[in-house]
């Protein structure tokens, strides 16, 4: 699962990975992104704009055009026949940018906080899929984050991860027109011995907190052994 992640980048970094890119409101930079928030994601009906969108999939289907969260992570495992997302990863398949994202372990009765980054400091491209509600000509853009089994990096903290799409050209055909196989076939655990992690503070835990400290290290709590 992928349930908190982090963008702040200047523009001059975000244009240098994935080109100029056209700004529709401004890049915003936000240390704890939540479900139901607003996020940067690149669509492939738009690939040339880093758009604002939605974390949690609405269906286009849907009745009211709620967000309850639940859909804010697609496991590539059946996602070709799960109703929400059975279309999305046919058409409409985005990049969701980040520079980073946090994940809990267990040791015991406690969830400690860890932010895992790329090694090489570049931004994070997960694989996501998009959607579009619309209501009476109000349309609501929304994504999920797609994830997978954990690589060697991740097993430890986790046994799900994002879809990490790391070099140019995985990311410009997850935005080209692919038939479903080949979709599919790019779902993989990113590579081993590319990522890396540090305890977090708790603060993290609260959406409320958008403050730099989220991304300082601090010390792990001790063990008994």
């Amino acid at each position: 699962m992928c349930g908190r992640y982090s963008l702040v980048a200047s523009e001059e970094k975000v244009a240098q990975q994935f080109g100029a890119l056209h700004l529709s409101k401004g890049l915003r930079a936000s240390y704890n992104i939540a479900p139901t928030q607003q996020a940067h994601a690149i669509t492939n009906d738009a690939p040339d704009e880093l758009q604002y969108l939605i974390w949690g999939l609405i269906p286009h289907w849907s009745k009211n055009g709620q967000n309850s969260g639940r859909l804010i992570n697609a496991r590539a495992e059946g996602i070709a026949s799960t109703p929400s997302f059975r279309l999305p990863i046919r058409q409409r398949r985005c990049l969701v940018i980040a520079d980073s994202f946090y994940e809990w372990r267990r040791m015991g009765s406690e969830k400690i906080p860890h932010r895992i980054l790329l090694k090489d400091g570049d931004l994070l491209a997960f694989a996501g899929i998009w959607d579009a509600w619309n209501f009476n000509g109000n349309i609501i853009k929304s994504f999920s984050i797609i994830t997978t089994s954990p690589n060697a990096d991740m097993a430890l903290l986790h046994n799900r991860m994002p879809v990490i799409l790391n070099s140019k050209e995985e990311q410009e055909r997850w935005l080209s027109k692919l038939s479903l196989d080949e979709a599919l076939t790019m779902l993989n655990p990113a590579k081993d011995g590319i990522l890396t992690d540090y305890v977090v503070s708790q603060k993290v835990n609260s959406v409320q907190n958008n403050i730099p400290e989220l991304h300082y290290r601090v010390q792990p709590p001790p063990t008994l052994f």
